[in-house]
């Protein structure tokens, strides 16, 4: 899927559609004056600042567009490069209803209708339609370019011929391809359709989304490890003493221990090594001493501490 395009995937492969963001609209309201001169003499279609054609009759057939992320149509939520975007749509009365997509480069899809198995417009009052509809086999991608998009919905209590405007080439093609392009394109294109039309019987709406590039998040600050706390066996008692089995290595209990006073913060002053025992001093900054010996005796080693 090339750069720009939203892709609709399906089965395991993709077929490509295009993400929507308007164009300008000042060239678009010559155009429409010039249908409107043409044409019967009746309100000719308008623009809005949300749409791209209006009615500007009031009808009592009402149509609604939105996105997942904002039910209520009026936001213009934020989608990421690869996420999925499902777009929902409902009318006041029984209505055919058109979706078109219209993105930052002018190019203008036809979403619905389309040949897929929820691809029918035909909306019955007050019933929501979504695209993709439940058993569609394929999502809605939403890919670059990044900025604001938009989606027109289009309905109608007669459905509407839009040969000039997108057509399906062949069975093969599950889409339409559209004949128009940009904002402009369309909305000209859709004047011509709609003015014949009595005036209250088709009405428009639109919704918008930004596509935008997944925020990162700040580094946190690296947090030294605390270093860990050393439980000795001793605890608050001055004099501790313990006999264990003297299989166990003299010089290795003798320095375990000696490590375990090191955590609290003594230091070795010096080490008596006689054929059966161990014996080190010990003083600590501040104040204390410590003594720690180890001695064999018979079958037992004996391990004694001694604070002051």
């Amino acid at each position: 899927m090339g750069t720009g395009q939203v892709g609709v995937t399906r089965g395991g492969h993709t077929a490509d559609m295009t993400s929507f963001r308007p164009h300008s609209l000042t060239a678009l309201t010559v155009a429409l004056a010039a249908v409107s001169s043409s044409g019967p003499a009746q309100a000719a279609p308008t623009l809005s600042a949300q749409s791209i054609i209006v009615n500007p009759v009031t009808s009592e057939l009402n149509v609604k567009v939105w996105t997942d992320r904002d039910s209520s149509g009026a936001g213009t939520p934020a989608y990421a490069p690869g996420e999925k975007i499902r777009l929902y749509t409902s009318v006041t009365q029984d209505a055919y209803v058109y979706l078109f997509n219209v993105d930052p480069q002018g190019q203008v899809d036809l979403i619905l209708p389309n040949r897929y198995q929820g691809g029918a417009n035909f909306l019955k009052a007050n019933v929501v339609k979504a695209f993709p509809s439940a058993g569609d086999p394929f999502s809605f991608d939403i890919a670059a370019p990044y900025g604001v998009n938009k989606v027109l919905a289009v309905a109608s209590r007669t459905p509407l011929n839009l040969d000039q405007i997108a057509t399906f080439r062949s069975e093969q093609n599950s889409f339409a391809s559209v004949k128009v392009t940009g904002q402009q394109g369309l909305a000209q294109a859709l004047s011509i359709v709609v003015t014949p039309l009595p005036q209250n019987s088709w009405v428009s709406d639109t919704a918008f989304y930004t596509v935008a590039a997944r925020a990162v998040s700040a580094p946190q600050p690296v947090r030294p490890t605390p270093a860990p706390v050393v439980v000795n066996p001793w605890g608050t008692q001055r004099e501790w003493r313990i006999s264990i089995d003297n299989r166990t290595d003299l010089r290795a209990q003798h320095d375990a221990y000696a490590a375990k006073l090191r955590a609290e913060g003594y230091v070795l002053l010096g080490t008596r090594v006689k054929n059966n025992e161990i014996e080190s001093e010990f003083r600590r900054a501040g104040g204390g001493k410590a003594e720690l010996k180890v001695k064999r005796k018979g079958n037992r080693t004996e391990i004694t501490v001694e604070r002051r």
